[in-house]
């Protein structure tokens, strides 16, 4: 599965410019391709479109099939005719280099609420017809997702393991009684969505039409906490109360020393595997319809992943147990043809696992912060050893900017010892021949002009910003997720050296 030579930009919609206090679907979304075009990059990467559940992570989704109604616009809608322009003339001063999640819920919920009102009352015939198609064409998905979105709701948000035992547990007499009770806020989850896969779609043929592929994001793992867990309990490890009894995380690597607990309930693959893995089909399918590339999240955990008792409170005492592998990549080809596919295969990566990325032929990743150390994938992290069916990247969501990882202001963001990543530097700094004075230029050179296939360059690399922006630290649980893109700091000079680099380097 080669790509051909291309470069883009990783930027998460939430972190687009905008009045509302955070990025979204509407002209932000369309100027960034105009930007894209116009610097000569063809790929605009996304982190994963789902509702957010706690902490905002867009990888603990209310569910794996939503979309984020956060990113709908609001303007999109006042011309469509389901708000009022004075609806918007009080929209409060939020800040602009950061999303203050609590605000934006408090001021965009109601006003979707609101048009939703008036799409009931006044939408044309034509409109009230394309929304009965979508919730008829998405029914599969739609009627759980929505159904527990009201009952989320009517529980004051309270975890599904928590409500009462036969709605818990779907029984169907409960579930009948719920329906009809919650049958308008129902109604409402589906025109949220509506109106979420309406404006992604606008702007997915936006891009396509100006030759910008979307590279989308899929986790591995589910949220316990979501409208797939509550509607197949027998798909994961649960006790009779609906709690894990595994969860999933990461053995001690180089961000952790206990590891990264994630505490996702871990999928019961053999009960999977009894219809052919059709709910994994459902979701490469529904992922394919969202982006023209899918990043596999965690590729690792496809090939064997790390089990840890539910009740244990570090990720150390772990083991290591079978994925499906080939069985489950084998059954997307057969039923969907081969979907182009990015396989993120970072940290402890065995020859098991190369085995089964290459046996589909799929490009791995390239992360240029971990080029320049002494362990024992060190020469396969340089970039005369790439080869070109993959994708580089300066760094990921995960890391610190480039900025931000020379100058040493991320001292947390690892395990390793102050001489090993003083070493590590100056192991960059000669092998680039820099003096490291505009280290994010030099780290963005050197992942245009490698071999490989495909280059991916985080925003905040571009324009040279230090940890302040980084998207996500690893292990934290609060503050994450938040950083915000604001006009200015996009100059005709950073605009005019990236599209400059970029043709230098034939993408």
């Amino acid at each position: 599965m080669n790509f051909p030579r291309a470069s883009g930009i990783l930027l998460h919609p939430t972190s687009l410019p905008g009045r509302f206090g955070i990025g979204d679907l509407g002209s932000e979304a369309r100027e960034f391709v105009d930007l894209l075009v116009s610097t000569g990059q063809h790929l605009w990467q996304t982190l994963p479109l789902g509702p957010t559940g706690y902490a905002n992570s867009p990888y603990q989704c209310l569910s794996v099939f939503a979309g984020n109604p956060l990113l709908v616009n609001l303007e999109r809608l006042v011309e469509d005719g389901f708000l009022e322009s004075a609806d918007l003339e009080n929209t409060p001063p939020f800040p602009e280099k950061t999303v203050d999640y609590g605000s934006v819920i408090k001021f965009k919920m109601p006003l979707l609420k609101k048009s939703f009102e008036t799409f009931e009352g006044k939408a044309a015939r034509r409109e009230q017809k394309q929304f009965k198609t979508f919730c008829r064409q998405n029914a599969k998905w739609l009627d759980t997702y929505s159904l527990f979105m009201a009952l989320k709701e009517a529980h004051g948000l309270a975890a599904w393991n928590t409500w009462e035992q036969d709605i818990r547990n779907r029984q169907p007499k409960s579930l009948k009684h719920w329906s009809k009770k919650l049958s308008r806020e129902i109604r409402y989850h589906k025109y949220q969505q509506y109106q979420f896969f309406k404006q992604w779609s606008e702007l997915k043929k936006y891009c396509n039409k100006h030759e910008i592929k979307f590279i989308g994001d899929m986790p591995i793992f589910v949220a316990l906490d979501s409208a797939e867990v509550w509607s197949h309990p027998d798909m994961f490890y649960l006790d009779d109360g609906g709690k894990p009894t595994v969860v999933a995380g990461v053995p001690p690597d180089y961000f952790s020393e206990t590891g990264q607990l994630w505490g996702n309930p871990l999928y019961r693959w053999h009960v999977m595997a009894r219809d052919a893995y059709a709910w994994w089909i459902d979701r490469f399918r529904a992922a394919s319809r969202l982006a023209d590339i899918i990043r596999l999240d965690h590729f690792r955990g496809y090939e064997e992943y790390w089990e840890v008792p539910a009740t244990d409170t570090t990720a150390a005492n772990g083991r290591w147990v079978p994925g499906p592998g080939a069985k489950l990549f084998q059954a997307v080809q057969d039923a969907l043809g081969s979907p182009p596919i990015i396989a993120e295969d970072l940290g402890m990566i065995t020859p098991a696992v190369e085995a089964l990325r290459d046996q589909f032929g799929l490009p791995g990743m390239r992360v240029l912060h971990f080029s320049f150390g002494s362990g024992p994938k060190a020469n396969e992290y340089r970039p005369y050893n790439y080869p070109r069916n993959c994708v580089v990247y300066t760094g990921t969501h995960d890391n610190n900017t480039t900025v931000g990882w020379f100058t040493g202001d991320d001292v947390e963001d690892s395990t390793q010892s102050k001489e090993e990543r003083d070493r590590e530097k100056q192991a960059a700094l000669t092998y680039l021949g820099t003096n490291g004075r505009e280290i994010n230029w030099d780290f963005i050179r050197l992942a245009l002009t490698s071999a490989a296939d495909t280059a991916v360059i985080p925003m905040q690399d571009i324009l040279g910003l230090g940890s302040e922006a980084r998207m996500n630290t690893p292990g934290k649980a609060q503050g994450n997720w938040c950083w915000r893109l604001t006009r200015d700091m996009l100059t005709e000079e950073v605009k005019s050296r990236l599209k400059k680099l970029t043709a230098l380097s034939g993408r």
